[in-house]
């Protein structure tokens, strides 16, 4: 007997039926699994953030902890310098009861005419030379950038009056901390002043006239315009001195931050300055170096208008002024205590395009260079020399 055929419709649905079920099922296991490897692999990760998490805890932990070692042993060092300048201040009461204070600052009227009247008096003698020099700039033959560390403005120098190599950083117009150098290899090759060692100034200073000469530090204080000497192997202040002159100004119109620019040559140690007096133009004076008194001094006819800096070479005053070229620079006015030089006749030495204006040049007589600081830039400037008396 054979089916009918609705029978035989119903089982075929059936079967095909039976077939997408399964189908359904196979897919939705795989789907399934797929989520399962996921899952795992996100419990994975989840668990290594969270142990990078722990350890990164444990890190912190601990640098707070030594953190805070280092706070505490930095309150220590305070309270320990605090109790040592209570110290000192009263050991200096004690020894001002003992030995009366010395006067200063204030200096007395009649003393300061007797000064400057004893100046005038050797104003007027014809200036002895301490040497034999007679050269003077006929150009500039060479120029060359070192390094660029510290501020737009500053000084560095050699000692001008000994062979030791050593170097001399001043950064900035107001600090009272010297930068040592063992040589200029060590400075080129420092990061910025790492390699340096700090020397630490009584009084702080002020402008660009700083020198260095036969282990000697000579500089302007901040505070009275006092000149100091100090003593870089122990670095302790041996002398200071006010200048016998009144009524300040800076020197050089664009260098405002410097009242008093000091230089050294062949001959020793020369002040550079200007007063209301005579403002128009800037005035010299020969130093001892040892008592720091005035030996002899110029007024010049060189202008402080557009002036940016000046040295001594020879006893010959260079004054560098801006020109109306950007970048350029040029000696537009020279003074020879000894008359055998003028501004007429000196040859013109232009220095080379540089980044701004010229912040300090010192003048080195043992390697006929010129140390200049320009916008940060540490410059040497090799000099052609020439005999006064070929011109």
């Amino acid at each position: 007997m054979r089916p009918s055929l609705p029978l035989l419709l119903l089982l075929t649905l059936a079967c095909i039926s039976s077939a997408q079920h399964q189908t359904l099922i196979d897919y939705l296991e795989r789907r399934l699994l797929a989520i399962e490897d996921r899952i795992s692999l996100w419990q994975e990760q989840t668990a290594r953030y969270a142990s990078e998490l722990r350890e990164l805890k444990l890190q912190m932990v601990s640098q707070l902890e030594s953190l805070d070692k280092e706070k505490e042993a930095l309150r220590i060092n305070l309270d320990s310098v605090g109790t040592r300048v209570d110290r000192v201040e009263r050991e200096l009461d004690y020894l001002e009861t003992q030995t009366g204070a010395q006067p200063c600052v204030d200096v007395d009227d009649k003393l300061i005419e007797q000064q400057v009247s004893l100046v005038q008096e050797k104003q007027k003698n014809k200036y002895l030379q301490l040497s034999d020099c007679s050269d003077m700039i006929s150009s500039i033959k060479a120029m060359k950038i070192l390094k660029r560390v510290g501020g737009p403005k500053g000084v560095w120098t050699k000692d001008t009056g000994l062979n030791s190599g050593k170097l001399y950083i001043f950064n900035s117009t107001e600090q009272d901390t010297v930068y040592e150098f063992a040589s200029v290899q060590d400075f080129t090759r420092s990061a910025g002043l790492t390699l340096s060692k700090k020397l630490k100034l009584p009084l702080a200073f002020k402008g660009t006239g700083q020198v260095v000469y036969k282990n000697f530090a000579y500089y302007v204080s901040q505070a009275e315009d006092r000149i100091v000497k100090f003593d870089l192997s122990n670095t302790t202040a041996t002398d200071s001195a006010i200048l016998p002159f009144q009524d300040y100004i800076p020197v050089y119109t664009l260098n405002s931050e410097t009242l008093i620019d000091l230089a050294v040559d062949e001959e020793g140690l020369w002040a550079i300055y200007a007063t209301r007096q005579s403002d128009r133009y800037i005035s010299l004076a020969k130093m001892d170096v040892k008592s720091l008194d005035i030996e002899q001094m110029w007024d010049t006819n060189c202008p402080r208008e557009n002036a940016e800096a000046g040295f001594v070479i020879c006893g010959t005053l260079y004054v560098v002024y801006n020109t109306q070229q950007p970048g350029r620079s040029r000696v537009q006015c020279v003074f020879d205590v000894n008359g055998l030089v003028s501004s007429d006749d000196a040859p013109l030495v232009y220095f080379p395009k540089r980044y701004g204006a010229h912040a300090s040049l010192k003048y080195n007589p043992q390697e006929a260079l010129l140390y200049a600081w320009d916008d940060g830039y540490q410059i040497l400037y090799k000099l052609d020399m020439k005999k006064k008396l070929e011109i």
